[in-house]
């Protein structure tokens, strides 16, 4: 947390986080709903028999779902939050709420495209026609590599992932209201404050924490990725080429689909958090500002908003991801555009017909 010296100092906003965020995070939640809606309807509902991969897609979209219906109050923090309170009831709704729900769904998103990557990846060395077979079969548990055993191991990944990181985010936000947010019980400050997007100690280690176990999972896919290629390398060496070449090429797309939504999206905001974290705690705050005036964090922390905003910008793209991922899924869904353009076709030609009728008549 900042020094005592900036205790009457506040945090500036621009109109990039009291006007552009709050139209992104209504916009991503206008888009989002309706799509990831659609997406776990295919998904439940149309398709009967459901791989490993349909599985851990089921559950990416249950938490973009539930943060896409919060997003609203995300967009009322941002442009509303140097009106509120910071300990009135809006003000703790969205800490206690939004929080909660925010790192629930970048952590999960996380993890469940590892998984997806992983899954992808075993699917590719068990139907390999390389000269030898790789290594990764002797690395890789047994459920991964049975195609029988992969929708079960799929649902308890998703259990254990659910169980573990909603714990761990709850814990944080109750160690938060408990220990941080009663340290400034009596100060007069607004909700958009550096009480609260800063934190604490606690806030700190969370924060290292989180970034290290993103980076353990990069890196899982990135090996994945690197693998995929070598193993395609190496396959293609072999005179049985034609069936199989479909297979990788497949294989490869989805893992590098999965590489751009984690480079793209969570790279720059989890190395942003490590850098904003070191800034907090090795930066000097000696001179002391003027009173009323803005707090030297204030650009800091509109950065980190804004890298936050990316990171959560895959909830309303992931439909998009799940079209290029899943061939099952893209056919459900262009059959439904299908059926759709053709009912608006009937509709419009009843509607031409009736207006011709109408002319009709009054010409007799």
């Amino acid at each position: 947390m900042a020094n005592d010296s900036h205790a009457e100092s506040y945090l500036c906003q621009t109109s990039t986080t009291n006007v552009v965020l709050p139209i992104i995070y209504t916009i991503m939640s206008i888009t989002g709903l309706p799509g990831n809606a659609i997406s776990l309807w295919v998904f439940i509902r149309k398709i009967a028999v459901k791989t490993s991969t349909h599985i851990y897609l089921i559950n990416l979209g249950i938490s973009n779902l539930l943060f896409c219906l919060t997003m609203p109050l995300q967009a009322i923090y941002y442009s509303l939050g140097t009106k509120w309170h910071q300990h009135g009831t809006m003000c703790r709704t969205a800490i206690n709420g939004l929080t909660p729900v925010i790192h629930i769904n970048i952590c999960i998103g996380m993890i469940i495209l590892s998984w997806v990557a992983l899954s992808r990846f075993t699917s590719l060395i068990q139907h390999s026609h390389a000269d030898r077979p790789s290594w990764w079969l002797k690395v890789l548990p047994g459920a991964f590599l049975c195609r029988n055993r992969q929708v079960k191991l799929a649902y308890a990944l998703c259990l254990v992932t659910w169980a573990i990181v909603t714990i761990a985010v709850i814990s944080f936000v109750v160690l938060y209201s408990i220990r941080e947010a009663r340290s400034v019980e009596d100060s007069d400050e607004v909700c958009y404050s550096v009480a609260v997007e800063v934190g604490g100690e606690g806030s700190h280690v969370f924060a290292l924490v989180a970034v290290s176990l993103f980076f353990v999972f990069f890196l899982l896919v990135l090996c994945a990725y690197m693998a995929v290629i070598r193993h395609i390398w190496r396959s293609r060496r072999s005179a049985v080429i034609s069936d199989s070449q479909r297979v990788y090429a497949r294989v490869f797309r989805n893992i590098v689909v999965i590489m751009v939504v984690l480079v793209v999206c969570l790279l720059p905001h989890h190395i942003y958090k490590a850098i904003f974290v070191h800034i907090v705690n090795e930066q000097s705050w000696s001179a002391s500002p003027p009173k009323d005036t803005c707090h030297p964090l204030s650009m800091y922390v509109e950065v980190k908003s804004i890298l936050l905003c990316l990171a959560t910008l895959r909830c309303s793209t992931d439909p998009i991801m799940y079209f290029l991922l899943d061939k099952m899924f893209r056919n459900h869904v262009l059959s439904l555009l299908r059926l759709l353009a053709s009912a608006n076709d009937s509709q419009s030609s009843k509607s031409n017909v009736g207006q011709l009728s109408q002319a009709t008549s009054g010409c007799l």
